[in-house]
């Protein structure tokens, strides 16, 4: 490649980046078409961001939309957001629409459509095309401080005011780091209201809690929107994890005296080794799928947050293995009855574990809830239900992997 050519590509490159870092928060989407047309010769740009319930790909442009939303399970950019991998079509008249994921840290945002001349220069860029969609991924994030498009975007439907709370409360649905994979779904994801999930990394250890919320609406997700903050305090205060519980539950109680509490399983993981520090405080439940075997991870079941006054917790332990799959639910999955009346169970859960195995870590969730809506018989479940999937790969070696925070 010659020395003008590489000049011409981090010169627009440079444009492209300038250009949506130094933009309005609401008016990214005007400032990357904008770029494309002048540096890359677009005929028309498109931002899609996947919706709560991950089934569409909403447009990003002021309400009311102009646009139709795309399903996530048939279409070219619902084929690239679920790859994550840049998806091109060939139109009539040597044109091509470039589907592009919009991927921040493994946490799937959406989708970005280019239309461009085809041939040589679509080659020629796709992949500035795919580091310019990233750069885009990264500034929503930031812009969703200081505006609502990219929120609103996301609605196919109007959320619950509980699950607004909720879904504000998250970190995202899915992250990747060297020595994991994360994903995670809540359903019904427009009108959730007390399971929840929290992540968080350093350099050293991934913390994961899994909560099962009690009771519902507004009250349920008052409850959860407390114990995940005082156990966020409490990790933020490098309490060991045992005290992080401790002193949720005291924030728990203080307040309620016993009337609400939640249930938590945290884990605490060493990335170097994958120790695992654990603190089962309730209901809900863990599996792990090794060497193509399902199987329950037991644990000495201690009491709820916010329970009694002043409990004490104990942490245990043990090691994940690199390959190893750990899936975790609330009782709105293990504990939901068929028409019939028969519970899924965890043999239907394992079931759906083993069937989905081959799935990256962000798809599961959404997959075994599929499966659980089959078992209820309707779309509609009477409780929250919650999935998250962790892939563990761990270290190649002392040093090797660096880890940057998940949230």
């Amino acid at each position: 490649m010659g020395f003008d050519i590489v000049t011409t590509i981090v010169n627009r490159f440079v444009t492209a980046e300038r250009a949506l870092r130094t933009a309005a928060p609401h008016q990214l989407l005007d400032a990357v078409r904008r770029v494309l047309t002048d540096q890359y010769a677009a005929d028309s740009v498109e931002l899609y961001l996947a919706d709560y319930g991950l089934t569409v790909l909403q447009p990003v442009s002021v309400l009311p939309h102009t646009l139709q939303p795309v399903s996530v399970a048939n279409s070219p950019a619902g084929r690239a957001f679920g790859a994550q991998e840049p998806y091109v079509e060939t139109l009539p008249g040597d044109v091509v629409r470039v589907h592009l994921p919009v991927t921040v840290r493994g946490d799937r945002l959406g989708v970005l459509t280019v239309t461009l001349p085809g041939g040589e220069h679509a080659g020629g860029c796709l992949g500035e095309l795919a580091e310019i969609a990233e750069v885009l991924g990264h500034e929503v994030v930031v812009a969703e401080r200081d505006t609502d498009l990219y929120l609103q975007a996301r609605r196919r439907d109007r959320l619950t005011l509980a699950a607004e709370m909720q879904w504000q409360l998250l970190p995202g649905r899915s992250c990747v780091r060297p020595e994991y994979e994360l994903g995670a779904q809540l359903e019904p994801a427009y009108a959730v209201f007390g399971d929840n999930f929290d992540w968080s990394a350093t350099a050293d250890r991934l913390s994961l809690y899994v909560t099962n919320g009690m009771g519902e609406g507004i009250e349920a997700s008052l409850l959860t929107n407390l114990a995940i903050n005082a156990l966020r305090n409490a990790r933020r205060a490098g309490l060991p994890i045992a005290d992080q519980a401790a002193l949720a539950d005291q924030a728990v109680y203080a307040h309620y005296r016993g009337r609400c509490y939640l249930s938590v399983l945290m884990l605490d993981i060493e990335l170097a080794t994958g120790r695992v520090r654990a603190v089962d405080a309730g209901s809900p439940r863990l599996l792990r799928l090794r060497r193509g075997a399902v199987e329950p991870v037991p644990f000495d079941a201690q009491l709820p947050l916010g329970m009694f006054e002043e409990t004490d917790y104990v942490a245990q332990e043990f090691t994940v293995e690199s390959g190893d799959r750990l899936v975790f639910v609330s009782d709105g999955v293990y504990g939901v009855a068929s028409p019939g009346g028969e519970a899924y169970g965890d043999d239907a859960l394992a079931r759906a574990i083993q069937s989905t195995r081959l799935l990256p870590a962000a798809e599961v969730p959404r997959a075994v809830l599929r499966e659980l809506s089959g078992h209820r018989g309707g779309p509609v479940p009477d409780d929250d239900a919650l999935v998250v999937c962790l892939d563990w790969r761990g270290r190649e070696g002392p040093g090797k992997a660096e880890v940057r925070g998940c949230g």
